[in-house]
């Protein structure tokens, strides 16, 4: 089957409720929609929404650099050649990682829908369901309250918080949540790089009896040997995010003594389902858990991470609630959210349709 016509365009799905971390706050979100259409009317979707503040790339450039005359490249080619196109993607964008993590995506559904499996069953899959954390923002500690008590209503276990100001205020909007909560939920913390290893340290031994799942990216993306340099007790807690843009960062990660033990992967930071897989077979091969995590993204690209983190045995934690504030989106179906635990519907492809 060969390609007939790729589409793209950018879509405003805006948020239900602003949400703030350390470094800034949202209220609107816009995603880059692709659709590559085959010669015999079938059709692949992919979506993008990248962090500038990380990657170097927002919506409106991974649009531009999938403009019509940078994809002509693509028209004509045979479906089959999937692992060719998709290579041949990331070499012609590669500093592009949400333009090609969009086409990545649309290929591996237009190709899955060809086989005529859904892209988990093709991947191999080795996960059928999980639970899912839900985020809350930096607020005061009264909304806080509220929220989480909006999420446990609507079936959720797992609460994101969101932290990064000061030590002493964090740790009492976190002592709070844990003693409201009760137990009823498992609590993570994601510092969004707001801290140095010795605030770190200072805010691990004061919460500690918090039980505390996970630490998200506490340090600066860029204090690796840091990282490296923690107490043991605190890598092992701590899920490199912003540090974690590439296999090659997952190499430098992993490399003894390892920085974290676990490592958050992204689709929009890695550039698709194919590097993501890298990143976790580096994962595997030293003994580091995944979580996979998201932006504020279509229910198409949340979908495409599921069923790559459903292909890896070591996936453990899932932070995929990036399209559950969304306004609006332009496709149904794709996952399916049932008391906070997510599974995949089974239908070919990513399982989600055109709106």
């Amino acid at each position: 089957m060969k390609i007939k016509q790729i589409l793209v365009r950018k879509e405003n799905l805006e948020l239900t409720r602003p949400y703030t971390i350390a470094f800034k706050t949202t209220t609107a979100v816009e995603n880059c929609i692709v659709e590559i259409v085959g010669e015999n009317g079938l059709y692949g979707l992919g979506a993008a929404n990248p962090s500038k503040e990380v990657v170097g790339e927002s919506v409106g450039d991974a649009v531009r650099t999938l403009s019509e005359s940078h994809l002509t490249w693509l028209v004509g080619r045979d479906v089959r050649e999937f692992h060719l196109l998709c290579d041949e993607a990331q070499k012609r964008f590669p500093k592009h990682p949400g333009a090609c993590a969009a086409l990545d995506i649309a290929l591996h559904d237009l190709f899955a829908k060809y086989l005529d499996v859904p892209l988990v069953q093709y991947l191999g899959q080795k996960k059928k369901s999980l639970p899912t954390s839900i985020t809350i923002g930096i607020k005061g500690v009264p909304e806080t309250l509220a929220e989480a008590d909006e999420y446990l209503g609507r079936g959720f276990r797992i609460i994101k918080l969101k932290l990064g100001t000061t030590v002493d205020e964090d740790a009492e909007r976190l002592e709070k949540l844990h003693e409201h909560l009760a137990g009823k939920a498992i609590i993570r913390i994601d510092l969004n790089q707001a801290y140095t290893p010795a605030t770190l340290e200072a805010f691990f031994y004061r919460t500690q009896h918090l039980n505390v799942e996970l630490i998200e990216q506490p340090l600066s993306a860029h204090a690796v040997y840091p990282m490296k340099k923690l107490p043991d007790e605190i890598k092992n807690k701590i899920a490199a995010d912003e540090s974690l843009l590439s296999p090659k960062d997952a190499f430098e990660l992993a490399c003894t003594p390892a920085a974290c033990g676990i490592f958050n992967i992204k689709l929009m930071k890695s550039g698709g389902i194919g590097p993501a897989r890298e990143i976790a077979a580096i994962a595997d091969h030293a003994g580091i858990s995944l979580m996979w995590g998201c932006n504020d993204e279509s229910i198409i690209s949340i979908t495409a991470a599921l069923h790559a983190a459903f292909s890896c045995e070591n996936t453990k934690y899932l932070d995929l609630d990036g399209s559950l504030d969304l306004a609006r989106d332009v496709v149904s179906g794709g996952f399916i959210l049932k008391d906070g635990r997510l599974s995949l519907s089974g239908k070919p492809g990513l399982g989600v349709s055109k709106l």
